[in-house]
């Protein structure tokens, strides 16, 4: 009697999970066909979801109405210049407070996770008024540096905190007795053995710097260093008409995070599920 249910149990599992699966992708979906039709043909009632014929010119046209290319190379000037810093200040810091001793150490670690109940906007106009007395507003330094210097990376060093808790600490005592330094049992012990969650932290830091708007919008008014999500919304407010151009410029600028999701989700899972084996 067991067997039946279990097998409706799960099929109605996976019925949800089919109906939610496809209730995500349909934007995608739309997105796509709507890049590849004639603005005529978009909004036609009812829909039509099969584009006949493929309008391919839109990529092209996208691609040549703005300097995408531009953004592209600064957007990924700036994914070059934050995520090592991300990675080596962020696992730097969950180091000293995952696999040192030190007094007060669980105290200052509480205060730095109380920072993540923050709201971004109470810092927003005081940092924004000392990067204008710098005189660095319009470059690429306040989006950057802050990444070297731990700012922003509560959630990264909490997430690498709790993988390098489950690394057994007999391997860094052993490192200890043969002479080492916490420097060496960092850098050949640790990072090696957390692979894992140093990719899961680093494409997760590619992402919202892929996808991060604001910042750029704040700090940077040269449009020759706009990055893609700031040039896209250019875009969109020039050229808001022509559908199928709009739609094409999203799907370029969409399309690279949604490959590297493909190719990487086997380590995110596995990073993600390894960061919870201790608390």
């Amino acid at each position: 009697m067991r067997r039946p249910r279990s097998g409706a149990r799960r099929f109605l599992l996976y019925a949800v999970l089919c109906v939610c699966a496809a209730a995500t992708l349909l934007p995608f979906l739309w997105l796509v066909r709507s890049a590849l039709m004639k603005d005529g043909q978009i909004f036609k009632s009812p829909p039509e979801w099969l584009p006949s014929p493929f309008a391919w010119h839109n990529f092209g046209g996208a691609l040549t109405a703005q300097p995408f290319g531009r953004y592209f190379l600064n957007t990924l000037t700036l994914e070059l210049a934050i995520v090592p810093g991300v990675l080596f200040v962020g696992s730097i810091s969950a180091f000293a407070f995952a696999r040192l001793r030190w007094r007060g150490r669980n105290t200052v670690f509480a205060v730095l996770l109380s920072a993540l109940m923050l709201p971004y906007a109470v810092t927003l106009v005081p940092t924004f008024i000392g990067w204008q007395y710098a005189g660095l507003v319009g470059t690429y330094v306040p989006l950057s540096l802050p990444a070297w210097l731990g700012a922003g990376q509560i959630g990264s060093i909490f997430l690498l905190r709790q993988f390098f808790l489950s690394i057994p600490r007999e391997l860094d005592d052993a490192a200890y007795v043969d002479g080492a330094r916490p420097w060496t049992v960092y850098w050949r012990i640790v990072l090696p053995l957390s692979r894992p969650a140093l990719l899961v932290v680093g494409i997760f830091t590619f992402i919202g710097v892929w996808n991060d708007f604001l910042n750029p919008l704040i700090y940077l008014a040269d449009a020759k260093r706009y990055t893609l999500s700031l040039g896209l919304a250019m875009f969109q407010g020039s050229y808001s008409a022509q559908w199928g151009y709009l739609m094409a410029a999203s799907t370029i600028v969409i399309l690279p995070i949604i490959v590297l999701f493909f190719l990487a989700q086997r380590h995110i899972l596995e990073g993600i599920t390894l960061t919870g084996l201790k608390g």
